[in-house]
């Protein structure tokens, strides 16, 4: 388990390798303790990552296979098979149904389920799980596969209805939020239907433009109005739910 001597910020959704210094950002996530789970995009991408992950205690690499380059890129789901074996962290895996990417809609669709269905039969994996217009979907595949029995599923930017949100509890998933979807009201509402043990907070960036790896203060300012507690003790619960995801 990590060192809490000294905590920093839950980081659990940034994609590091897609900064031009890449080895910077990993370097100063570790500085900051900020526990981190990098994800990639293709399985090609997960080897720099997991070499810089390696001697950090802090910044855990995840095995990728993202649904926006599954048109191009699902020639390497053999890759990804073969190199899942060797982590505990997965992501970004999923569905996207967005206008941009939905003509490789059923292709994502085999692929996920593939992704999935391995996870199950391996276990302990700790997935990061994009679901663009797709919850119901994702959680079909989470429930059709069981990998929420042998897994923890973890949506990332989860945006969706009260009874998906519900139906996402019961199958044992977290959700990893950040300060900009919970502006929005189905973001708020999200805040009010999981409870805070479920919540971590991530940055998705680069994606969020004002925002660097680990600034997530302004996602811990929304949680802790909604609960109506302290900034600090929300901080050290997600701190504490991430450490018990991430340990090995």
């Amino acid at each position: 388990m990590c060192d809490e001597s000294r905590p920093g910020p839950v980081d659990f959704h940034c994609h590091l390798d897609l900064y031009q210094n890449m080895e910077a950002e990993y370097t100063r996530c570790e500085a900051a303790r900020c526990l981190t789970l990098a994800v990639t995009t293709t399985p090609k991408a997960f080897a720099r990552n997991a070499e810089m992950a390696r001697t950090r205690r802090f910044v855990h690499a995840a095995l990728g296979m993202h649904p926006q380059l599954v048109a191009q890129r699902a020639s390497e789901l053999s890759q990804f098979e073969e190199l899942a074996p060797s982590t505990r962290y997965i992501g970004e895996v999923g569905l996207d149904a967005g206008r941009r990417f939905y003509p490789s809609f059923e292709r994502q669709k085999l692929v996920f389920e593939r992704v999935m269905a391995l996870c199950a039969r391996l276990g302990e994996k700790v997935i990061s799980i994009h679901s663009v217009r797709t919850a119901k979907q994702v959680l079909d595949v989470i429930e059709k596969t069981g990998a929420h029995r042998t897994c923890v599923p973890v949506l990332h930017w989860f945006n969706a209805s009260g009874a998906e949100i519900r139906r996402a509890l019961e199958l044992g998933c977290y959700f990893s939020v950040n300060e900009q979807m919970l502006l929005t009201p189905r973001g708020r509402n999200l805040l009010e239907t999981i409870p805070i043990e479920r919540l971590l907070t991530e940055t998705d960036a680069p994606f969020q433009s004002d925002k660097a790896p680990g600034d997530v203060h302004g996602a811990i300012r929304l949680i802790a109005k909604e609960h109506n507690l302290d900034d600090s003790a929300v901080e050290a619960r997600i701190r504490r739910t991430a450490t018990e995801l991430l340990a090995e």
